[in-house]
């Protein structure tokens, strides 16, 4: 059998171009009938039964995929309906969401025999099938399937199938007039369903019948009451969400006394006010849900009210957990270590307690105000974290450069006149309440790079709650932080134990110059993965045009102003790379052909090539995650690399004879050719390190 279909997978590919034969997917025609009588409607199924750790895809997939295909050969006389859809499940990937199936699933089809079919006679009713497989490599596969039939004067059922496929009809999504359903515009839009008995399901999910309607992967935040559920939307392609109706399947799993069932309605909604009493809480998720994840874990299952908040205490005890182990981490030592300098200093001035309150201020007003600024990013939709501003080029800079400025501070290059002192690095390296309550700031700023033991956990809780939980968590995690240093300010007994200002704090603050010059460095490396040489050389070059500019200053005016000029002039040419503005262009690609990659590499060339696919999962998420991504781009333009794309989208003959030439059923697939040298295969997961090692690897 094996031998056949691997003869039978070879003339697919040279004589039909087209998919493979059915590796993943066991295929079946069967029938609620043995046998039919003429004039006779029945119910026939076609069966998919899904390797482990595959799927295939419901009428619409999702945001990648392409649902099954039946094209049924002429049976004269027989009316053949369409395939009847049952519910589907949410299958995430990466940051994608798609909808399908996984295990045995039966597509029910309606079948009338004509009323003149002849008694004694057969008929055979034979379908050519299309489907697309996944897991983490996507293979279109097909099949034929076949079911003969006897015409008596009195019909019979199948003692085997008929149950089955009255179960899978039995289980449709059905539509009960009774149910109200209503989309209204906005942003976001709202679904809601007068659903009976909304308060007591958890689970609740809407999948649309047009793929463009609503975006597949955004959440939905469920919400029920007394009157129903309701769903917040994120419009699709479409984008025109409550303009028009809005139709498609709702599942949720209720509870029958004994376990939890999957349950699923059919809907229609019409453009209107969000029904009443649809939003009152937000439904329960349970923690085994696909999409808990996605849907923020709101409530958990058997008690959401009690387990929402056991959740937010344990989340605001790691928080402060965190926030005091922070204190220890290597990128926030240098900034406390110029405070607890000027705390020494302070100690015995009578100030020391003020001092501890503002520096306490100025951690939780900046703690805060991050936090404000990532719950307002995810309400918007932007994937934040902590450390997020360092995702942007600009911002590793300048905080290198604020450190850079610190640290010259501390040598006394420069110093910080009357006219400036509550500007730039001398805010947190000056003296007196203005300083302590920015040395509170900058230490969190400095925080940010690092993640402290238990303080993963209480973000990763603080970004999935509601907004005012999520500020509570950042909260706990400033007052952890600032807690240790203010206490320090508040008990006598430890102050005295601190030596007399003298000699020795100069020449301390001259040493913690250099804590602060390496914090400099590690974020100009950081700065350099994110934009390569051109960023880190602008970054030097600004550093010195910043150092001539601080040191001279102290000179007069004339001296000032040359000192701002070289600055301005440094800039100019600096902030692009800097802004990572090189890295905004798209790499242009070229449709691959086997005649261009010849041609190319006859002219000493590399050339990069991307099998791939629009219905194709795992091709979307490398290209998002390693193709697209800015290092990956700058690798390809300094090798002067050739990016071609093989798009297998609709079936094409020369590119499944290379993916058959590799040993590949389906995409995704990557090839480069390094001049003069046959092709490598990269990984099919890809990284963006995996693509920049193949380029550079020496031959």
């Amino acid at each position: 059998m094996v031998f056949v279909r691997s003869v039978l997978f070879v003339l697919a590919l040279a004589a039909l171009a087209g998919p493979a034969r059915a590796d993943n997917v066991d295929i079946g025609l069967h029938s609620s009938r043995a046998a039919i009588a003429p004039g006779e409607r029945f119910t026939i199924a076609f069966r998919e039964t899904i390797r482990q750790g595959w799927h295939t895809y419901w009428l619409n997939p999702g945001d990648s995929g392409e649902p099954t295909e039946l094209s049924w050969r002429p049976a004269p006389g027989f009316t053949i309906g369409e395939i009847q859809w049952p519910a589907p499940t949410a299958i995430p990937f990466a940051m994608l969401v798609n909808y399908g199936y996984a295990g045995e699933v039966l597509f029910p089809i309606e079948v009338t025999a004509p009323a003149n079919a002849r008694v004694g006679s057969t008929v055979t009713l034979t379908a050519d099938a299309f489907w697309l497989v996944c897991s983490d490599v996507c293979i279109p596969e097909e099949g034929t399937v076949s079911l003969t039939l006897p015409v008596e004067a009195q019909g019979r059922d199948d003692l085997e199938w008929n149950a089955r496929i009255a179960e899978a009809v039995a289980n449709l999504p059905r539509r009960d007039s009774a149910v109200q359903a209503a989309i209204s515009a906005g942003s976001p839009a709202r679904l809601s369903v007068g659903l009976p008995e909304a308060q007591a399901i958890r689970n609740p999910r809407f999948f649309a019948f047009d793929r463009d309607a609503v975006q597949a992967s955004a959440p939905q935040r469920p919400r029920v009451g007394s009157g129903g559920v309701s769903f917040s939307l994120t419009p699709g392609v479409d984008g025109n969400l409550g303009e028009g109706a809005l139709s498609g399947v709702i599942t949720y799993e209720a509870h029958d006394g004994r376990a939890w069932t999957q349950r699923a309605l059919d809907i229609a909604a019409e453009p209107g006010a969000v029904i009443a009493a649809t939003d009152a809480q937000p439904a329960v998720i349970s923690a085994d849900y696909a999409l808990a994840a996605l849907e923020g874990k709101q409530a958990a299952a058997g008690g959401p009210n009690m387990g929402a908040a056991v959740a937010l205490l344990v989340a605001l005890a790691l928080a402060f957990i965190g926030g005091l182990i922070l204190n220890v981490m290597p990128c926030v030592l240098p900034v406390l270590s110029v405070k607890a300098l000027a705390l020494a200093g302070g100690a015995h001035s009578g100030s020391a307690r003020r001092h501890g309150v503002l520096y306490l201020a100025g951690v939780m007003v900046t703690f805060l105000g991050l936090a404000a600024v990532l719950v307002a990013l995810r309400s918007a939709g932007a994937g934040a974290g902590w450390g997020v501003q360092l995702q942007e080029p600009w911002v590793t800079g300048a905080l290198a450069l604020l450190f850079y400025a610190i640290g010259l501070n501390l040598l006394g290059v420069f110093w910080v006149g009357a006219g400036v002192q509550d500007t730039g690095a001398g805010l947190a390296a000056r003296g007196g309440d203005v300083g302590a309550f920015f040395t509170g700031a900058l230490a969190v700023v400095a925080a940010t790079p690092c993640t402290a033991p238990f303080m993963a956990g209480a973000i990763g809780a603080a970004l999935t709650q509601s907004n005012a939980s999520a500020l509570l968590v950042f909260a706990a995690l400033g007052f952890g932080f600032a807690l240790p240093l203010t206490a320090l300010h508040f008990a006598p007994g430890l102050q005295r134990l601190l030596p007399k200002p003298g000699v020795w704090m100069e020449r301390s603050k001259q040493v913690l110059a250099f804590p602060m010059f390496a914090a400099a460095v590690w974020l100009s490396w950081v700065l350099t993965t994110q934009t390569g040489p051109s960023g880190a050389l602008a970054l030097l070059a600004l550093a010195v045009a910043l150092g001539f500019a601080l040191f001279v200053a102290r000179w007069g005016r004339a001296w000032m102003a040359a000192g701002a000029l070289a600055l301005l002039t440094t800039t100019a040419f600096a902030w692009r790379p800097l802004a990572g503005v090189e890295m905004q262009d798209a790499l242009a690609a070229e449709p691959w052909s086997e005649t261009r990659v010849a041609e190319l590499r006859a002219e000493g060339r590399g050339v990069f090539v991307n099998f791939t696919a629009a219905w194709c999962v795992t091709c979307k998420v490398n290209e998002a995650a390693a193709l697209s991504q800015p290092r990956v781009l700058e690798a390809l333009r300094a090798n002067n690399v050739a990016y071609l794309v093989g798009d297998w989208t609709s079936r094409d003959a020369s590119i499944a004879a290379v993916l058959a030439e590799h040993g590949r059923a389906g995409v995704p697939l990557y090839l480069y050719y390094a001049p003069g040298e046959d092709a490598v295969v990269l990984p099919q997961l890809l990284s963006q390190q995996s693509v920049i090692d193949a380029i550079a690897r020496e031959r």
